[in-house]
């Protein structure tokens, strides 16, 4: 199974589109998958004590669903040059190694002029420092406002590219599996 991530809680968001698109993709090639939406997570406990003892259920609930997958496909708008505070926040509560370690992560950018590039390169940061693989064909959505519309990608070369990518990401998780190289718990 595919874990899609929506890395916002912007209600009515581009980046959810896109996820939704995706999961598309990987329903008509019958690919296991789960989408998670970070704007159905509560994240009003921030006192501190939510990273041990305390963590929200919903959170603790999706974290345990990533344990299942196999990879990851983050969808990261930008937000100030980053990822959402939202988006790290959750990571924040992922458990490592298991939910870090040898597991595949593939990344969708969008934003403006830059097409989310460096929430991506940031992601990509992260991820290698808890030592995911991180899956090199990244797709970056420019202009995201014109690029998407009423829930559909207008550009023909980004649907052929998400795609794409849906596939290799597919191919990808496999090759680690069958080498016997993936996440400890998994495949």
């Amino acid at each position: 199974m595919i874990s899609i991530i929506s890395g916002t809680n912007r209600p009515g968001s581009r980046t959810l589109q896109v996820c939704k698109v995706v999961q598309d993709f990987f329903n008509q090639h019958k690919i296991e998958n789960q989408l998670i939406d970070l704007q159905k997570l509560s994240f009003k406990e921030l006192d501190g004590s939510q990273y041990s003892k305390n963590k929200p259920v919903d959170i603790h609930t999706a974290v345990e669903s990533l344990k299942k997958s196999h990879g990851y496909l983050i969808v990261c708008p930008e937000y100030n040059g980053s990822m959402s505070g939202i988006l790290k926040y959750f990571i924040d509560h992922w458990e490592y190694p298991v939910t870090f370690e040898y597991v595949p992560m593939a990344f969708i950018g969008l934003g403006g002029r830059f097409g989310g590039v460096r929430p991506v390169e940031h992601l990509q940061q992260v991820m290698s420092y808890r030592n995911a693989f991180v899956f090199p064909e990244r797709v970056f959505i420019f202009n995201a406002w014109d690029a998407i519309k009423d829930g559909k990608i207008t550009d023909p070369l980004t649907l052929t590219l998400l795609e794409k990518q849906a596939l290799d990401f597919s191919r990808f998780i496999n090759a680690l599996i069958q080498a016997k190289l993936h996440g400890h718990t998994r495949g």
